[in-house]
């Protein structure tokens, strides 16, 4: 057997310097490393043309490296100085929007060339949309407390009580938000260090991540746009919970908050993994309500602390939009019809399609089925008729509905970051709508099942891109998919 040959520019676990050059899709910053053998690819997330970083190389191939960043040792011309706290959910806060707006658009649509094989692709942009709140535009947060800190000065790990977000590469290390971070609710923000106070003075431990054990563990808050309230809950282990007033805690918010406060919630975790809400813990009311009610397009939409809602959503009403004018773009593919909603989630498109075109029934499929409880609950508080709601996979939904095949003139496709599976992708093309608008927040997956489509006879027409998350490297697309006169030319069974 050939001895496999080493790597000629980097290894495995190696810490380099490297000076990033260009920018690919995903928030991928590209440095390169020339010597005696040649030019060499590295890739480094987060990171931006002009600044030179730390990182370490943690996979490595013949053509290329992909890196963890540790550290910007200086920063891109392009960049300006922020009076927000700098936080590892905000890379490119920095970075004048224009230019954040150019990487994006110039990197995804790169993509669909690439990998979806659109070459024309350009002529099919349609719109890039802006967030109408550059910052403080989250509606949840989740802060992280640690009994390991991080001296940015001295450079290196303490021992100190922490509530804020991780250290960038530093699973272990908490950082403290002192301030606004500049992407969620400034009030809270500027208020964090002394609720951070007001914990450790209880003398109860923050969550130790490499001993699994301690007291407090994340600090959850919502905040509804609609009424400016915000919704806490308290994660942490029951060890030491007789030691801790809840009621106190909730007193001390309203103190800090006033009526903003719309109720406060304890999740006891006693669980090892990372995340706020375990499979097996409980969750209990200790004040207040246990929902804030946000509005997106006239309509009302009950939050609760696990509900899946969107981020963003002043931004959202705009992304849905979008949506609803790629589907009545043809009318009558839409009025007096069933239109498929698919991976529908808590069913906020199909409502908002259903309040504006006539007659039209759809039918909403999700396999998560507390979303589709809390859709059929929102339907029923908006007071929309012509809704049907199933909690089933997708593919599984097909299969047992075969009377939708060839009756469909118009789907709605919103799957989750892994895209469409084929198989599944493959049961939606054999249902022969004439129309798919496909909503994604991974173009990457999206432009991988844009290929399969166009093989099986369907064509972009429209591409708009909606800017959901600003100073991140994430996008949102829009993609309406038609197929000529009306039908598959290559659709077989």
């Amino acid at each position: 057997m050939p001895r496999r040959e080493r790597n000629k520019f980097v290894k495995r676990g190696q810490i380099i310097e490297i000076l990033i050059e260009d920018y690919a899709f995903g928030g991928k910053g590209i440095g390169r490393i020339r010597n005696e053998h040649g030019e060499f690819v590295v890739f480094v997330p987060n990171t931006l043309p002009g600044q030179l970083v730390k990182a370490q190389v943690k996979k490595s191939s013949k053509k290329y490296a992909e890196c963890k960043l540790i550290d910007v040792l200086k920063a891109s011309d392009d960049e300006v100085e922020m009076h927000y706290q700098d936080i590892p959910g905000a890379p490119y806060i920095q970075l004048p929007l224009e230019r954040q707006h150019h990487y994006k658009k110039q990197s995804t649509l790169e993509l669909f060339k690439r990998i979806g094989k659109v070459t024309d692709i350009e002529e099919k942009f349609d719109e890039f949309i802006k967030s109408p709140n550059t910052f403080h535009y989250r509606n949840k947060m989740e802060y992280g407390f640690s009994a390991i800190g991080y001296d940015r000065d001295q450079k290196t790990d303490v021992d100190e009580f922490t509530l804020g977000f991780k250290r960038r590469g530093l699973w272990w290390c908490g950082e403290n938000l002192n301030k606004d971070s500049g992407l969620f609710d400034a009030e809270l923000e500027n208020h964090l260090k002394a609720i951070r106070q007001y914990c450790e003075a209880t003398g109860l431990a923050p969550w130790h991540g490499p001993k699994k054990e301690g007291f407090f563990r994340y600090f959850v808050v919502r905040k509804s746009y609609k009424t400016n309230k915000l919704l806490f809950n308290l994660v942490t282990t029951s060890y030491d919970l007789p030691k801790f007033n809840l009621n106190e805690f909730a007193n001390y918010l309203v103190k800090l908050f006033g009526n903003r406060v719309a109720g406060l919630l304890h999740t006891i975790n006693d669980e090892v993994g990372d995340r706020t809400i375990a499979t097996n813990g409980n969750i209990n009311l200790v004040y207040g309500e246990d929902k804030i009610v946000e509005e997106l397009l006239d309509l009302n939409f009950e939050i609760s602390m696990k509900s899946f809602f969107q981020t963003n959503p002043k931004c959202a009403e705009k992304l849905y939009s979008k949506v609803v004018d790629y589907a009545l773009e043809n009318k009558d593919a839409v009025d007096n019809t069933v239109v498929l909603d698919l991976f529908c989630g808590t069913g906020t498109i199909g409502q908002i399609l259903a309040s504006k075109a006539n007659n039209t029934k759809i039918v909403g499929v999700d396999i998560v089925a507390s979303a589709i409880e809390d859709a059929k609950e929102n339907a029923k508080r908006n007071h929309i008729k012509g809704l049907k709601f199933y909690a089933s996979d997708v593919g599984k939904f097909l299969n047992e509905h075969p009377e939708y095949t060839n009756k469909i003139r118009t789907i709605i496709l919103d799957p989750a970051r892994a895209g469409i599976a084929p198989k599944t992708l493959k049961k939606i093309i054999n249902l022969n709508a004439e129309r798919l608008v496909y909503v994604s927040c991974n173009p990457a997956t999206q432009a991988r099942d844009t290929e399969q489509l166009m093989q099986a006879g369907y064509n972009i027409k429209k591409l708009s891109l909606v800017d959901q998350f600003p100073h991140t490297a994430h996008i949102e697309t829009v993609v309406l998919f038609e197929t000529l006169n009306g039908h598959l030319t290559n659709n077989s069974n």
